[in-house]
């Protein structure tokens, strides 16, 4: 910070805000912190009584702090995402679509992880709508050497850190498991559940069968599925180790290359997922899911709606946050489920 003439103050970088008054009209900050100075400036300076300012000089090689939020916003993407303008140093991102949110986590922390940059996001792989606010970056100081940025950039690479992906899947076959739904001794009470779900997704059932507990009859059923070109095929009940519950067994059986059979999540641990070599994810959903209002499914289906193939590390990383309190009322997605 330097003390400088005021008229010998254009190009540089204010330091703190100046308040102009105007009687019975105008009083509040005229100049704001960070504000670079500008000839026009200087006849309003002066007049306020400004003959000397204090000032950050911008020497050769240092950045303005709206400049370096434009450099973080580089890193981060933008696309089908909205920006604000930048304002005291500082740019928002804002979802510009539905979609789900994802985050390189690791990229990010090594970012941040730079003294004197900021960039603070929502959770990822979370749904959004459009109009969430999703991001904000900034660096610390009024002005920060380029290198710094350089830094910011090599620790990112690449690829942005942030992006937002829309629902792709559209379609899906719901296969219902269980002897006695197929008897009619109970009712379905599984579907309505997950038309309700998906239809959050824009996703529509197409196909509901109702096949019992043999492990033919649910494999036939899948292949069914598969004929009909639907693009989730999702399995309800029988994914416990009891000896009549067949349905693990069934989608092994199909075809489908086995990611997961358990998640470290509570309700849901017993959640089966797989992929056909198409790429149509299969899923066993254990019967939490019908009752819980929040579940492993409820965590991995943005994802899974924007087409996203899921890995085993995207199941393992679930243990932190996994565990469902059992709120007597249910605040989900707003709560630390997940998270």
């Amino acid at each position: 910070m330097k003390e400088i003439a005021t008229r010998d103050a254009v190009g540089h970088v204010l330091c703190h805000d100046l308040t102009q008054i105007v009687p019975g009209e105008f009083k509040g900050a005229r100049f704001r912190k960070g504000h670079v100075v500008t000839e026009e400036d200087i006849p309003v300076l002066l007049s306020m009584g400004k003959e000397h300012l204090y000032i950050f000089e911008m020497e050769p090689g240092m950045l303005h702090e709206n400049d370096a939020a434009e450099r973080l916003l580089l890193l981060t993407g933008s696309e089908h995402m909205r920006r604000s303008e930048v304002r005291e140093g500082k740019i928002e991102l804002f979802a510009d679509m539905d979609g789900v949110f994802l985050v390189d986590t690791e990229r990010l922390n090594a970012v941040n992880a730079i003294d004197s940059i900021t960039i603070a996001t929502r959770k990822g792989n979370f749904p959004v709508k459009k109009g969430d606010k999703l991001a904000g970056m900034r660096v610390i100081p009024l002005v920060i050497e380029a290198s710094v940025l350089d830094a910011a950039k090599d620790a990112a690479g690449e690829a942005p850190i942030l992006s937002l992906q829309p629902y792709v899947l559209k379609t899906a076959a719901v296969i219902t498991t269980g002897n006695e739904v197929l008897t009619g001794r109970i009712r379905d009470a599984f579907t309505p559940v997950l038309i309700e779900k998906l239809q959050s997704y824009g996703i529509s059932v197409t196909m509901h069968a109702v096949v019992g507990d043999e492990k033919e009859r649910i494999t036939d059923a899948i292949a069914a599925a598969q004929r009909a070109g639907v693009d989730l095929i999702l399995c309800t009940g029988g994914m416990s180790v009891d000896p009549d519950d067949r349905t693990p067994g069934a989608i092994r059986a199909s075809g489908a290359e086995i990611v997961t059979y358990g998640a470290p999540v509570l309700p849901g641990a017993m959640l089966l997922y797989g992929c056909f070599p198409d790429g149509t994810p299969i899923l066993g959903l254990p019967g939490c899911v019908m009752y819980a209002k929040a579940t492993v499914f409820d965590l991995i289906l943005p994802r899974v709606a924007a087409g996203i193939r899921l890995k085993k590390s995207d199941f393992t990383t679930l243990g932190e946050g996994g565990l469902c309190l059992g709120c007597d009322e249910c605040t989900y997605p707003h709560c630390p489920f997940g998270k």
